[in-house]
């Protein structure tokens, strides 16, 4: 018995240690490719950007039609897209358009499914509006951010303080947590996790704009600061918002796209909320 139990142990570490190395040649191949995106700007980034959030709308509405219900693809991953490159054509001039467009053409498509017998019309069309405007409207905020003065480094500084915290909360919680902070949604995450993300956000976020200062007079260690405390502070609640709708329909990943990872909305669910608290609090830091 006791040898059986040794040999499950073993593989269980066995899977994790698997599944770790996994996720680091991930990280090794992304965090280049990320960067050099970040530093082009301009169409490139746009375009992958939107190209992100057609994918995690694909994503969402396979949650979704897993679940039982059939809201519309072409509409989620055509709005989240043209929601996306509108912002970087017309800042936010645009997207009023795009949105009532995209509005009627919902709502008329639902329609037509109940007439040929689609007798949940009236969710699917809800679950259509609601994927479109959070996965499009959110993800514009990168381009957003982006696009500011000084936009290449303060995007840099958004995204490690919310990797920051995301990283501090494991480590601090996987450690010291003991208090649950979501217990029906996120069993895993403690509080003391989530406070100790918030600190060592703050902490290397002030170090990594000591050198950003170098290039941007700017991005100052005061004001990484000040942004890493309102982001490792929100956009927790992103990844707690995705994960709520996987653990109603019992799934675990958003896809497998990213082997160890998931898909691509597990990895940018605390981002679609970090970039636009990092837009409005950067605005009033300059004011």
């Amino acid at each position: 018995m006791t040898g059986v139990l040794a040999a499950y142990l073993y593989s269980r570490k066995e899977i994790k240690y698997s599944m770790l190395a996994k996720r680091l040649q991930i990280v090794i191949v992304l965090i280049p490719v990320v960067v050099g995106l970040i530093a082009a700007g301009g169409w490139w980034f746009a375009i992958v950007v939107a190209l992100f959030a057609g994918i995690a709308a694909w994503e969402y509405w396979r949650i979704f039609k897993h679940g039982g219900y059939t809201p519309s693809l072409t509409i989620l991953m055509s709005g989240a897209v043209s929601l996306v490159l509108t912002r970087h054509l017309f800042a936010f001039a645009g997207s009023d358009i795009v949105l009532t467009v995209f509005l009627f053409a919902a709502i008329g498509y639902h329609v037509i499914a109940y007439e040929h017998g689609h007798l949940c019309a009236g969710c699917d069309f809800a679950i259509t509006i609601a994927g479109m405007i959070y996965l499009g409207w959110l993800a514009s905020y990168f381009v957003s951010l982006r696009n500011l003065p000084d936009g290449l480094w303060w995007l840099m500084t958004v995204l490690p303080a919310s990797w920051f915290a995301d990283s501090g909360a494991y480590l601090v919680g996987s450690h010291f947590g003991r208090h649950k902070f979501s217990p029906l949604i996120s069993p895993k995450k403690t509080w003391e996790g989530y406070v100790g993300g918030i600190v060592i956000s703050i902490a290397a976020t002030a170090l990594l704009t000591q050198l950003w200062h170098l290039r941007s007079p700017m991005v100052t260690p005061l004001r990484g600061s000040v942004l890493a405390l309102c982001v490792s502070s929100l956009s927790p609640m992103g990844d707690l918002g995705i994960s709520l709708i996987k653990r109603q329909f019992g799934v675990k990943d958003t896809s497998k796209l990213l082997p160890g990872h998931g898909g691509i909305l597990d990895r940018i669910d605390s981002l679609l909320w970090a970039v636009p608290i990092g837009y409005y609090v950067i605005g009033l830091l300059l004011s």
